[in-house]
């Protein structure tokens, strides 16, 4: 549906009207009647910060262990509060197994090693003279909405249900630059990832996604890294569970197979109904999540409202994404942004009449494969990524 369909779709919903304050007696000299109209205003600032008035727009954080372990844990995205798709550094997600490492870039060095013809160290100063790229991707914890397979849905915002995803621009320089730098051996198929945190995170990675579309992160949304994104160098793997993209990244060693390393053997695999785990489901399916109306918001008044939410698929671009109004008996077409992007966030929306209250979303991958494969592949015992079709009622 084009941008034209979906606004004249919209004028012609019921109601309109009533969604805004009519304007009676007003005049230019009573508008300027503000404080904030008659006193000088705030001065420069060298680094801007949100309106006072956004503070309770904060992420939602979760720390297992509390005290014991402040830096183990998660904080989700508060999706029920954005727009677009574009997620603020200061609100991109985290999951971390041993706190925030306070790293000195000029300090930190990046080894290559291993089945490589000129083992290779980098230093910051190095890697920021490399020629870089730059794209949008999103990262998404592969245990984001586990919550919702609890036997009673927790009445929680979307974004501590579903908020382990963010989507940002990242600019750095492709591995597979730095691997040919090397001279990678043939016998090298696999890279064993290791971070600089005190757990010393690690995965494996099958060289052929090295060589596609895999980045050296250095920047995000146009500014250096955070420290809680891998400050000051990360790996990022394009729509593959976020786990893999190793932050804080110390050494890439070529090996003839995985490693089976600690993290990806007594965490992140996916358990089979015959009790064994499988291992190295890395791509993330296709998914949709309905922000705004959702759980815990208060609709003020009956009349128009926009349904708005975002999807996104490992496998490349959103196709289509559809919207019920009432639990899925039938569904329409929604706008779509963002959906020229591979393994982005797109943001779709819909007018809503604001009567039936039982919302649901789903939507439609460009891959085929993606949309019935990757579920049946982690099992129906996994409690990652259990969901391509989201249901928020109000």
């Amino acid at each position: 549906m084009n941008r034209r369909t979906f606004l004249a779709r919209g004028a012609a919903v019921t109601g309109v009207a009533a969604s805004a304050g009519l304007a009676t007696g007003a005049n230019a000299q009573e508008l300027a009647g503000q404080p904030w109209e008659r006193v000088y205003g705030t001065g420069f600032t060298g680094y801007g910060q949100p309106s006072r008035f956004e503070q309770p727009v904060m992420r939602h954080i979760g720390r297992p262990y509390g005290d014991l372990a402040p830096g183990t844990g998660a904080s989700l995205v508060p999706i029920e509060s954005l727009d677009g798709i574009i997620t603020p550094s200061g609100l991109h997600n985290i999951r971390s197994h041993s706190g925030t490492p306070d790293i000195d870039p000029k300090q930190h060095q990046l080894l290559l090693h291993g089945l490589v013809a000129r083992p290779l160290m980098f230093s910051m100063d190095a890697l920021w003279r490399y020629p870089m790229t730059t794209r949008t991707y999103f990262l998404e914890c592969s245990g984001n909405s586990n919550r919702a397979l609890a036997p009673q849905p927790a009445q929680v915002p979307a974004g501590a249900m579903h908020g382990n995803i963010a989507c940002s621009e990242w600019t750095g320089v492709p591995l597979r630059m730095l691997l040919e730098e090397a001279g990678l051996l043939p016998q090298a198929k696999w890279l064993l990832a290791e971070g600089a945190d005190s757990a010393h995170m690690s995965r494996s990675v099958p060289i052929e996604k090295a060589m596609d579309d895999a980045m050296i992160a250095l920047y995000q949304n146009g500014e250096r890294l955070r420290p809680e994104q891998g400050y000051p160098v990360r790996l990022l793997l394009p729509g593959w569970e976020g786990n893999m993209s190793v932050k804080w990244l110390r050494r890439i060693k070529a090996t003839e197979g995985p490693t089976h390393t600690k993290d990806e053997t007594s965490k992140y695999t996916d358990l089979q109904p015959d009790g064994r785990a499988q291992q190295f489901t890395f791509e993330m399916g296709v998914k949709s999540v309905i922000t705004k109306p959702s759980s815990t918001m208060k609709l003020p008044r009956n009349g128009f409202y926009e349904i708005s939410g975002i999807a996104w698929s490992g496998a490349g671009r959103i196709r289509r994404v559809e919207v019920s109004a009432d639990s899925g008996a039938t569904w329409a077409e929604a706008a779509l942004t963002g959906e020229e992007r591979p393994k982005s966030l797109a943001r779709f929306r819909r007018p809503w009449n604001g009567r039936a209250r039982k919302r649901c979303c789903r939507a439609e991958p460009q891959t085929k494969r993606d949309k019935c494969s990757r579920r049946a592949k982690r099992g129906a015992h996994s409690t990652r990524q259990p969901m391509s079709i989201t249901t928020i009622p109000s």
